[in-house]
């Protein structure tokens, strides 16, 4: 080896020298580079992507996954909605049905209280019934007009219930030969005006004729026109055998 190689003036000599030569390469391997970047048949214009539309892609990028976070979300919420509003409105069914049944029931209980209340106010009625004696049958009473022909019909009723025998013909043909009809007719005139005992009435009934004649039941009274024809036909029955044999005067 040559002495003196690694002397200070030597090392700082080749110093400068390579630092030439390093510069020198350096400047070819940049120049390298730059061509070994740019096709054999393309222009030497750098091609690059601007940093704008970098940034515009990716903000594209966010609102698309921010629009898409929104849509997820919404349809989370109506379908949140959804699930609620159903849950109500099966809810409201269930109370609607529950609320329908109770008054159903009650409805019911109601009607059996009813009818079972009916039975009983039935069934003491029927008690209440069977333990009074039943009363009879109160026949309407029967009603006579105010006339002549009433009165010959009302004694006749009287009649029968007493046994008095008498006909609607034989009682009326002698009332119109002994007063007409007039029951307040009296005779003055006879034999027994002058003794003191006139006839009176429809069929001209002397008073004591009348008292021991008189049928029960009615009028005391010779003027009355059902009493002085029950009383002058039970005479009558007592002496000819009824009042249709009596033809004149008796």
């Amino acid at each position: 080896m040559p002495k003196n190689f690694l002397t200070s003036g030597y090392r700082r000599a080749l110093t400068r020298q390579h630092k030439i030569a390093v510069a020198g390469v350096a400047t070819l391997g940049a120049a390298a580079l730059a061509f070994s970047a740019v096709p054999g048949n393309a222009q030497t214009t750098t091609i690059a992507e601007p940093a704008a539309a970098q940034v515009a892609f990716k903000n594209e990028q966010i609102k698309d996954v921010k629009a898409s976070v929104t849509d997820q979300a919404a349809s989370a919420s109506l379908k949140a909605e959804a699930i609620a509003a159903k849950k109500k409105a099966e809810a409201d069914a269930a109370a609607a049905k529950k609320k329908a049944e109770a008054a159903r029931k009650a409805a019911a209980e109601a009607a059996a209280k009813k009818k079972a209340e009916a039975a009983r106010k039935a069934k003491e009625a029927a008690s209440r019934s069977a333990a009074r004696p039943q009363a009879k049958p109160v026949a309407a009473k029967k009603t006579y007009a105010n006339n002549l022909d009433g009165w010959i019909k009302q004694a006749l009723d009287i009649m029968g219930k007493n046994n008095i025998p008498g006909t609607y013909n034989g009682l009326y043909r002698n009332i119109m030969r002994e007063s007409s009809g007039n029951p307040n007719a009296i005779n003055n005139w006879d034999i027994n005006a002058q003794n003191g005992v006139p006839s009176i009435g429809l069929l001209q009934v002397i008073k004591p004729t009348f008292d021991a004649y008189h049928v029960p039941g009615t009028a005391w009274s010779q003027y009355d026109p059902v009493a002085n024809l029950t009383a002058a036909a039970n005479y009558a029955a007592d002496r000819y055998g009824s009042i249709d044999n009596v033809n004149s005067a008796y």
